[in-house]
């Protein structure tokens, strides 16, 4: 039997501190969470009511959760395609064996190693809305360079402010995209690529029709890691613009029911529903990647 395996006894002697750390801390609390979410929990003190799934109708029901879906959508789709984007031409970039690629690679990465915290506080002041007299950050650097045009109010954008926020975003994580469309990139056969220029295709026939679709694997797994980042976004947008009912996502929301409202069955059933979007993101890709590695 197993437990006459001294190696198998140590493993799992080693690994059951980490195991149990998970079970109560991860699982432990994701089922406490849902059963509070199906409390009438209203105040400090606990309440366990079971109330059904009124907390999560009301939520539908709600104003203001129709607006953090819309500006999560709205981020999301910015955040995600942007740093997919300009992440796949920095690669293009460095994947030409250019001087100075390990500085520039270095550079790329760097906004990765700061926090969104840090990352709110330097764009807060780079997204300055205000005019006139006033201007600073970026509307200074395009009032000095004559590109008036692209003077705007960033985050206080009517309907589109989210939208800005998630140009820090990607500022912060294009870098990160960079480094995982690099390594793809790296793995396709220099064979093929000169087999294709033999044939007479150009660069960009080959980029398109070869190399894109050999990397798709890539680009999959840069879109789950970069979707469930702005699905559960808070720090950026609170370091930028504060808790503004505009720029208002789920997490911002969860965290002034909760911690503010006291409200803490609804507050719940906001975490469990971002639990859940995040969810629908990785599990499919985990059980692709496993048939994946199956198959192999």
């Amino acid at each position: 039997m197993w437990w006459k395996n001294k190696d198998t006894v140590l493993s799992v002697l080693l690994v059951s501190p980490s195991i149990l750390a998970i079970a109560i801390f991860v699982y432990g609390f994701i089922a406490w969470s849902m059963r509070v979410s199906v409390s009438k929990w209203k105040g400090l003190l606990p309440d366990y009511t079971f109330v059904g799934l009124d907390n999560y109708m009301s939520l539908f029901k709600d104003p203001r959760f129709h607006i953090d879906i819309r500006n999560t959508v709205t981020f999301t789709v910015v955040f995600v395609g942007g740093s997919l984007i300009l992440g796949l031409l920095m690669a293009i970039l460095l994947d030409q064996n250019l001087p100075g690629e390990g500085f520039f690679r270095s550079l790329f990465l760097f906004p990765m190693a700061i926090s969104f915290i840090v990352t709110g506080v330097v764009w807060r002041w780079l997204m300055n809305p205000a005019m006139g007299n006033r201007l600073s950050g970026l509307n200074l650097l395009f009032d000095n360079l004559g590109l008036d045009f692209l003077i705007n109010r960033w985050h206080t954008t009517p309907n589109w402010g989210i939208a800005a926020i998630a140009l820090a975003a990607i500022w912060q994580m294009s870098g990160y995209t960079m480094a995982l469309y690099l390594g793809g990139l790296r793995a396709v056969p220099e064979e093929i690529r000169e087999a294709a220029r033999v044939d007479g295709a150009s660069e960009l026939r080959i980029y398109k029709d070869i190399i894109l679709p050999m990397i798709s694997p890539v680009t999959l797994s840069a879109m789950i890691i970069l979707g469930h980042i702005s699905l559960k976004v808070f720090d950026l947008i609170v370091a930028i613009a504060g808790k503004q009912l505009p720029l208002d996502v789920p997490a911002i929301y969860m965290w002034q029911t909760t911690f503010d409202g006291t409200f803490f069955g609804r507050g719940a059933a906001i975490g469990i529903l971002l639990l859940l979007s995040v969810a629908v993101l990785i599990i499919p890709y985990l059980a692709y990647t496993l048939k994946t590695e199956a198959e192999l």
